[in-house]
């Protein structure tokens, strides 16, 4: 099987840090939170997506 050790990396970050904070949710997102607030300059709005009714993407099943 083909490994991508960028992706590997990335989950191990990311199991690194979910272990600091034992894997509890609210303590990971509280962080996330103050390190969001601690950077507003860097974060970016996107206008909300709106879709038409004639959108392809509304097609019935």
């Amino acid at each position: 099987m083909y490994k991508n050790e960028i992706l590997e990396e990335i989950h191990n970050y990311r199991e690194e840090y979910a272990r600091s904070f034992q894997y509890d949710l609210r303590a990971i997102f509280k962080d996330l939170q103050i390190k969001q607030a601690a950077h507003k300059d860097r974060l970016v709005r996107l206008p909300i997506k709106r879709w038409s009714d004639k959108s392809p993407h509304l097609t019935a099943s």
